[in-house]
């Protein structure tokens, strides 16, 4: 019997419901340097222990033992004969042997364990401690995208106001007798303001729809035809030099935003005017089904790179490379999308060398 004890891989020893040693084995024996003669019937487990370990002893082992009559997994720091503290890990079981009550006890030398939970509550700390930074980090950033968002719409807001006046001057002057090189200079101006004004819309839309707020639309029984037609009409004026055709295919009436879609045909064909070849018809087709409705802009020009049309509405995206004329912010197609969204719609673009590009936004009658 004591020699299955003594070879143990773990510290085996006996004890009375005092806590006094019956039996021990060689290896506890060996851990905290004691012979079994020192150790049985002359001291206690609990005298092994540091004075926190005692207390614990007192207050939790020795009544939940007695309650339960088996303990499991509790880590104790008991001292050896020198006093050096070594963590242990020790279950208990409460029997009784010919009418007495008598402690089974296993230990096991618990540094690995210390070792493993040192590491990880350092590396839960450190977890801690980058979470807290990137945390921060990112307030840090939604905070400047957040002040970035309202200057923009601050700005642009108050912007629309002189660029009013300027087109009411531009407007007034055209109506006066000017010289051929005046009016073309007049012309000029008036081309400005409108697009400046396009541009803070778009940035307006923009700041709307970045603060999570969405774009509104307010949606009526339309012509969509009729709608479409009278803005082609308007760009037909800014893009005197282009040939621009409109194609109405089926019949019926809508529940859309007409104005929304007014700035959605503006914003498809400015894109294909600017990437567009300037010698082929830009074609703004406006289909209606049973149960859809659709508004495609087609234009003859370079192809968009494939790597390209997954993210072209994406804002600050581009198809191409234009010449610093033409060059926008970049919104134009992302507010595109947003209005196509407001409706419960999708947008889409197919682009060939051979067979143009063409963007298509597809929306719920």
């Amino acid at each position: 019997m004591q020699e299955a004890l003594d070879n143990a891989a773990c510290g085996l020893l006996q004890t009375t419901a005092d806590g006094t040693f019956v039996r021990v084995n060689r290896l506890f024996c060996q851990w905290f340097g004691y012979s079994a003669d020192e150790l049985v019937g002359k001291r206690r487990f609990q005298d092994l222990l540091t004075i926190g370990g005692r207390v614990f002893h007192q207050t939790h082992w020795a009544p939940l033992l007695q309650i339960q009559g088996s303990i499991s997994e509790v880590k104790l720091v008991m001292a050896d004969r020198a006093g050096t503290p070594i963590s242990v890990v020790v279950n208990a079981l409460r029997r009784t042997e010919r009418g007495v009550v008598v402690h089974e006890i296993a230990a096991y030398i618990a540094r690995d364990r210390d070792k493993y939970e040192r590491e990880l509550l350092l590396s839960r700390k450190r977890l801690e401690a980058l979470v807290a930074e990137a945390t921060k980090l990112q307030a840090e950033a939604n905070e400047r995208e957040l002040f970035a968002q309202q200057m923009m719409g601050i700005v642009s807001h108050d912007l629309r106001n002189p660029l009013s006046t300027i087109q009411t001057g531009a407007v007034l002057l055209a109506r006066g007798e000017l010289s051929p090189g005046q009016q073309r200079l007049v012309a000029r101006i008036s081309s400005a303001t409108d697009r400046a004004t396009r541009l803070i819309s778009d940035l307006l839309d923009f700041t709307q729809a970045q603060l999570g707020r969405g774009l509104t639309v307010v949606r009526e029984a339309i012509d969509l035809h009729a709608t479409v037609a009278e803005a082609v009409d308007d760009l037909r004026l800014a893009y005197a030099g282009r040939k621009l055709v409109h194609e109405p295919v089926g019949a019926g009436s809508v529940q859309a935003d007409a104005n929304r879609l007014a700035q959605l045909v503006g914003n498809l064909v400015s894109n294909a005017m600017a990437y567009g070849a300037p010698d082929v018809p830009v074609t703004v087709v406006s289909k209606i089904d049973d149960g859809a409705c659709s508004i495609s802009v087609h234009n003859h020009g370079p192809a968009i790179a494939p790597d390209v049309l997954p993210h072209i509405f994406q804002p600050m995206s581009r198809g191409t490379e234009v010449g610093r004329a033409s060059r926008s912010v970049g919104l134009g197609l992302y507010i595109v999308s947003e209005i196509a969204r407001a409706h419960g719609g999708r947008t889409s673009v197919t682009s060939f060398p051979d067979q143009g590009t063409t963007f298509t936004v597809v929306l719920p009658r």
